[in-house]
C-alpha cells in the first residue's frame, strides 16, 4: 500500500513517523493508562493550533469512529486516572466507595449542577441518573405518561431507534405512527405539518438523531396533544448543541456517545409528569422512585456518573454548548464536503438539510467489496470502527464531541487518497 500511496497527491498525509511517540510522563498514581500508540503524522494536517476549533482535544494516535461506546476526551481520562485509585485523598477508588457517602454525594450533585448549567435546565424539570440504557426508557416513558394500555401516543419513526421505541411502547399504550420515513429508507425528516398528530395522544415521541441512518432534527415539532408533551430520545446528540429543555416533557439519553462511558442513562423529566405511573410499572422504571431518592434508590453506576460530571465540566470550560456546536458543525462540514465533492465516488444518502453532525453514513459507488477494502485500509492507518451498522452496511463515521478535528482531517485525507488509488 505504501508504494501505491507514494504516487498519489495525498500520500504524505498518511505516513507514520519513523520514531515512536515519546512516553507519557509518569503519574503519582500507581495505575497507568495503556501506553499511547505511535502517532500518525499528517504533513498537511498539522496538530491543532491554539486558534483551532479543537485545540487541546488530545491525540492518542488512533481515532475511534465508533457509534458507541465512543471516544472520551483524553484530558478527562487523564484527570480521572488518579481517582481510580485514590478519590480526593479518601484512600478509596471512586468505584468502591459508598454511593451514599459524602464523597460520591458531592460528585453526583456537581454532575447534576453542571448539566443544568450546560443545558439551562429549568427548575420545572428533574434530572435523573438511571441504568438500563436508553432502550429501557422505551418502556418507561409510556408506563409513566400513559394511564393505561388504551391511552394513545404519537411516534415519529425516522429510523431504527424510533421504530424500536414505537414497538416497545405498543406494549403499554395505544401507540401509533404519526409519520414514518421507512419508505424513503430513513433518509429524510417530515415537514412538521405532515406529522398526523392525535390531539388525544399523551405525548409525541421523536428520536432527535438517528445513530444508524444519520438524520438529525435541526428544530423540533410542536406537540399538538392536549398536554403539550414532547418526548425525545437524544442519545446520540445529547450535549452536542444547545437545546431548549422547556419545550420537552421528557428527554432521555444513553451517556455512551457524548458524555460518558456506558452504564448510565440520563433522563430530564418535567416534574408535573412524575408520580403518575401505571400500577404495573416496575419500581425501577418509575420516575418517582428515582426522583424521590435523588437517583440513589439503588447503587448507581458511580464511576460512569463521575466521568459524566468531568465531561460536563469540560464542556463548560470550552465555552458551553454553543461553542461545542460550532466545533461539531466544522468537523461534519469538511467530511460532508469531501463526500459531495467526490463526483459520486462516495455517496451520503441523507437529505442535506437533516444530515447529522454526529453520525455520517456513506457508501462507495464501487460497491461492498471496495467498502470492505476502505474500512480495512483505514484501520491500518489508525482509523477504526468505520464499518456501517449491520442493518444497513456501508461506512459510518461517528464524530461525537470528543473526536478531534485532526481525526476528521485524517479521514478526509485518506478518503481522497483511497479514491486516487482506486479510480
Amino acid at each position: 500500500m505504501a508504494a501505491a500511496a507514494a504516487t498519489t497527491p495525498h500520500s504524505l498525509l498518511l505516513q507514520r513517523p519513523t520514531t515512536p511517540a515519546a512516553p507519557r510522563a509518569s503519574s503519582a498514581s500507581s495505575l497507568r493508562l495503556p501506553a499511547r500508540a505511535a502517532k500518525i503524522s499528517c504533513a498537511a494536517v498539522a496538530a491543532p493550533s491554539a486558534s483551532s476549533p479543537v485545540a487541546g482535544a488530545g491525540d492518542r494516535g488512533v481515532y475511534n469512529f465508533a457509534a458507541g461506546p465512543a471516544t472520551l476526551p483524553l484530558n478527562v481520562l487523564e484527570r480521572a486516572q488518579a481517582e481510580l485509585v485514590n478519590y480526593h485523598g479518601s484512600g478509596m477508588s471512586i468505584m468502591e466507595m459508598s454511593h451514599r457517602g459524602k464523597e460520591f454525594d458531592a460528585a453526583i450533585k456537581k454532575a447534576e449542577a453542571d448539566l443544568r448549567a450546560l443545558l439551562a435546565v429549568p427548575d420545572t424539570h428533574a434530572v435523573l441518573f438511571l441504568q438500563g440504557g436508553a432502550t429501557t426508557q422505551f418502556a418507561a416513558v409510556p408506563l409513566n405518561l400513559c394511564a393505561g394500555p388504551t391511552d394513545p401516543a404519537d411516534f415519529v419513526v425516522s429510523g431504527s431507534w424510533s421504530d424500536k421505541a414505537f414497538k416497545e411502547a405498543k406494549k403499554f399504550s395505544a401507540a401509533s405512527v404519526a409519520w414514518s420515513g421507512k419508505d424513503g429508507k430513513y433518509t429524510a425528516l417530515p415537514p412538521f405539518d405532515a406529522i398526523k398528530q392525535n390531539p388525544e395522544a399523551r405525548f409525541l415521541h421523536i428520536c432527535s438523531n438517528e445513530t444508524i441512518h444519520g438524520v438529525e432534527f435541526k428544530d423540533y415539532p410542536v406537540p399538538q396533544n392536549k398536554s403539550g408533551i414532547l418526548v425525545a430520545d437524544m442519545s446520540s446528540n445529547f450535549c452536542s448543541k444547545p437545546v431548549d429543555v422547556s419545550r420537552f416533557g421528557v428527554i432521555y439519553a444513553g451517556a455512551q456517545k457524548n458524555v460518558g462511558p456506558s452504564g448510565v442513562t440520563i433522563a430530564i423529566v418535567r416534574k408535573d409528569l412524575i408520580g403518575n405511573a401505571q400500577p404495573i410499572t416496575p419500581v425501577m422504571l418509575d420516575f418517582k422512585t428515582h426522583a424521590d431518592n435523588a437517583s440513589l434508590y439503588n447503587t448507581p453506576p458511580c464511576f460512569a456518573i463521575y466521568i459524566c460530571g468531568l465531561v460536563f465540566e469540560d464542556l463548560l470550560a470550552q465555552g458551553g454548548l454553543a461553542e461545542v456546536e460550532k466545533k461539531n458543525a466544522h468537523k461534519a462540514g469538511i467530511l460532508y464536503d469531501t463526500i459531495d465533492a467526490s463526483g459520486g465516488y462516495y455517496i451520503c444518502p441523507v437529505e442535506k438539510s437533516v444530515r447529522s453532525l454526529m453520525n455520517v453514513p456513506f457508501t462507495l459507488a464501487k460497491g461492498p467489496d471496495f467498502e470492505k477494502q476502505f474500512i480495512a485500509e483505514a484501520a491500518k492507518e489508525g482509523m477504526v470502527q468505520l464499518k456501517g451498522h449491520r442493518s444497513v452496511g456501508g461506512v459510518r463515521a461517528s464524530i461525537y464531541n470528543a473526536m478531534p478535528l485532526a481525526g476528521v482531517e485524517k479521514l478526509v485525507a485518506f478518503m481522497k487518497d483511497f479514491q486516487a488509488r482506486n479510480p
